[in-house]
């Protein structure tokens, strides 16, 4: 009898979660529209009587009530399914929440990278942006209905925490005398920084097979190659195979440096 209450608890806390989490991913699709539109028209803040401001941080109030309430809901939902698991129920109890369980190793996954973190944290992070002043990335130049990405690396001169924009600087846009240094306001979601050239361990252990963007040798260009062998130390190079740069009808290994490689970005068009 114990064991059905138990399941019938966890039942009821899988629910409650969802519901949970259907509504934190409706504010954060308003909250999405919002940055778009404060990014089409930054202007709109300064119109006297404007509120979408201050309609912003009550969205992130909110989500931060429901993140908050979704951590205790989920902390719940461990201790009971802790509970049963020790209380001795059979096989066949167990498979009628195996539904459950596949929930809290979701959660798990999805509690890697907060959605919502304090506004402490949200400060800090756009401290640590900021930091990348006069660094090198590496920032996507097209936009978002181009048919392929095309990424560089340029120097950082500038974030704006209030925009949540980079503005950098395309140092080397060309070899012909016409080339002229660019600048760019690119989003946040077009820039990905570089592991730190004197800190090795802050570089991703890639596995062999894994597909990756990288500074092509002799070039400020980033493309899209395959990590070849397993680096022996974190100093090393990457040994990696480039997307279309067959050579008598097969790939080269090109040593790429730690420093210069960055994960693919999801969705990479090329």
């Amino acid at each position: 009898m114990a064991g059905i209450e138990l399941i019938s608890g966890l039942l009821e806390k899988s629910k409650e979660l969802d519901q949970l989490r259907q509504k934190l991913e409706e504010l954060l699709q308003e909250i999405n529209k919002i940055h778009k539109k404060l990014q089409s028209a930054p202007e709109i803040v300064e119109k006297s009587g404007d509120s979408t401001l201050k309609h912003l941080r009550q969205l992130y109030s909110q989500a931060k009530d429901f993140s908050d309430k979704e951590a205790g809901v989920s902390q719940d939902l461990v201790i009971q399914l802790d509970a049963l698991l020790q209380s001795g129920v059979s096989a066949a109890q167990r498979k009628k929440i195996e539904v459950s369980e596949q929930k809290k190793k979701r959660l798990k996954s999805d509690a890697d990278i907060p959605r919502f973190p304090p506004s402490a944290s949200i400060r800090s992070q756009l401290e640590q942006l900021a930091s990348l002043k006069g660094e090198q990335v590496a920032a996507r130049v097209t936009d978002d209905d181009a048919e392929k990405d095309e990424w560089f690396v340029v120097k950082v001169i500038h974030f704006d925490k209030d925009a949540k924009e980079f503005e950098v600087l395309d140092e080397e846009p060309g070899d012909d005398e016409e080339s002229i240094q660019r600048k760019y306001k690119l989003p946040m979601s077009r820039i990905i920084p570089f592991p730190r050239k004197g800190e090795p361990s802050s570089a991703p252990d890639f596995p062999p097979g894994k597909h990756v963007l990288a500074v092509y040798p002799g070039t400020t260009a980033l493309y899209k190659a395959t990590v070849a062998n397993h680096r022996k130390r974190k100093a090393d190079d990457y040994v990696l195979e480039f997307d279309d740069d067959e050579e008598d009808g097969s790939l080269p290994q090109r040593n790429v440096p730690f420093h210069k490689v960055v994960p693919l970005p999801e969705g990479h068009r090329q």
